[in-house]
């Protein structure tokens, strides 16, 4: 398998959590493997996550931390993002982190469109894995919420800027995890992570 570039951000903004172990697990299996991996925790970062006056004419200017963040995007092959789904969405850090830093002329181009209209995306050739936990089971994730939030990071989050394939395995009853969840949830992750998946 050739080496791949992984950018893994642990999307959850406390120091400690599930999505931090799934983080540092896929990191240890990934380079194992030989691939070269970077690791961002969203909790060590710090930026205004408010977009402000919400025009991509006047943004702000991206704070050091977000600019380098940006430019691991820029030098992946693959994205790993771990989050928890919170009221059906993102955390408000980590969607922060989007809406600062996914910016025109770097991310997408307003001055070019796709067939459809879309502005086009520049992160192309670029795959992503999400690895989301929730408390929500998963057919009712599927049959009920019609995975609302798993539509979004994949189409007009990920696929808006270039992402694709972008793939979810998704664990839920995160909150309060049967005896040997974790365990089992932490070894799939690992294989996951081997094959740079």
């Amino acid at each position: 398998m050739q080496p791949k570039k992984i950018l893994i951000l642990d999307g959850h903004p406390a120091e400690s959590s599930l999505s931090r172990t799934f983080a540092e697990t896929y990191r240890d299996a990934a380079r194992k493997n030989g691939h070269d991996v970077r690791l961002v925790h969203l909790s060590d970062l710090q930026f205004d996550f408010d977009f402000g006056q919400g025009n991509y004419h006047d943004f702000k200017p991206l704070e050091p931390v977000l600019e380098q963040v940006l430019q691991d995007f820029e030098w992946s092959d693959h994205l790993v993002l771990t989050t928890p789904m919170w009221w059906g969405g993102l955390p408000a850090k980590l969607k922060g982190l989007i809406d600062r830093m996914f910016i025109p002329g770097r991310t997408f181009d307003t001055r070019n469109t796709t067939k459809i209209g879309f502005p086009a995306p520049m992160l192309t050739g670029r795959t992503a894995r999400v690895i989301l936990t929730s408390d929500t089971p998963g057919w009712f994730m599927r049959l009920i919420y019609r995975q609302a939030l798993i539509r979004q990071v994949r189409d007009q989050i990920l696929g808006f800027v270039g992402f694709k394939p972008t793939r979810f395995t998704y664990f839920s009853g995160a909150s309060y995890p049967k005896p040997g969840s974790v365990d089992r949830w932490v070894e799939k992750v690992s294989r996951i992570g081997a094959a740079a998946a």
